[in-house]
């Protein structure tokens, strides 16, 4: 499969994050959006590392708001369904197989879930892969992580054009444009169009797609100080 793999702090999620994963699942083409909580960006400061489980709990939850899981039935289920991942929204109990991963699905709330039983399947999987890595959170090594613990599947990253335009103080930055590239949402005073020609230029090797997603002009920063003034920031979360 096809995997986006969209990582971030989340803190918390929001329209913003909502419309970039309608996107990838949508309009883009992927098979998947692997949700990543981020324990600690090393670029970055102001989130803590020690909240990431809360981060991780409270983004499940918000998946599951918006991809609610779906009993699979015995005809629907073949072998060209998604493996199992964390965070998944459907669940198929039948005679198709051991459950992989099993620990880990019922860890992101497909509560009761038997690994002879059942199949969990979805489009968006909440993955808490970078909460049980050392720090520092390279994206590289994130990236490699999931292809080492499923080599069957093709994974790219998912990042705004800001990101792009610093991607060279990234670690390996390289590899991640060369070995998995990269999924780009546009972001304003971003000429996505030329940060992309630039590095096409360093490497035509890179693989650079640009996403036609809707540009939501909210934050988490902006959420988080909402809330700090005491507003009720509801109807921008995800």
């Amino acid at each position: 499969m096809n995997i986006a793999v969209y990582s971030g702090s989340f803190n918390p999620l929001h329209i913003g994050h909502l419309a970039i994963i309608k996107n990838m699942i949508e309009e883009a083409g992927f098979d998947m959006v692997y949700l990543i909580v981020s324990p600690k960006n090393p670029l970055k400061e102001g989130i803590s590392a020690t909240t990431g489980q809360d981060r991780y709990n409270a983004a499940v939850a918000a998946v599951n708001r918006h991809f609610p899981f779906r009993e699979v039935s015995e005809a629907e289920c073949g072998d060209d369904m998604p493996p199992p991942a964390r965070g998944s929204r459907a669940i198929c109990k039948c005679s198709c197989g051991p459950l992989q991963r099993a620990e880990t699905v019922g860890k992101a709330g497909v509560i009761g879930a038997s690994a002879s039983e059942t199949r969990p399947v979805g489009k968006v999987m909440v993955d808490d892969i970078e909460l049980n890595m050392p720090a520092p959170h390279y994206t590289v090594r994130t990236l490699k992580a999931l292809k080492e613990r499923e080599p069957e599947n093709t994974f790219t990253f998912v990042m705004g054009a800001d990101n792009l335009a610093d991607i060279r103080c990234w670690r390996e930055y390289a590899s991640i444009l060369r070995d998995f590239g990269v999924a780009v949402f546009p972001r304003t005073g971003h000429d996505l169009t030329k940060i992309k020609q630039d590095l096409l230029n360093e490497d035509p090797a890179y693989r650079i797609q640009i996403l036609e997603a809707e540009l939501v002009n909210i934050s988490s920063t902006q959420i988080r100080e909402a809330i700090a003034n005491g507003e009720d920031p509801s109807k921008y979360l995800m």
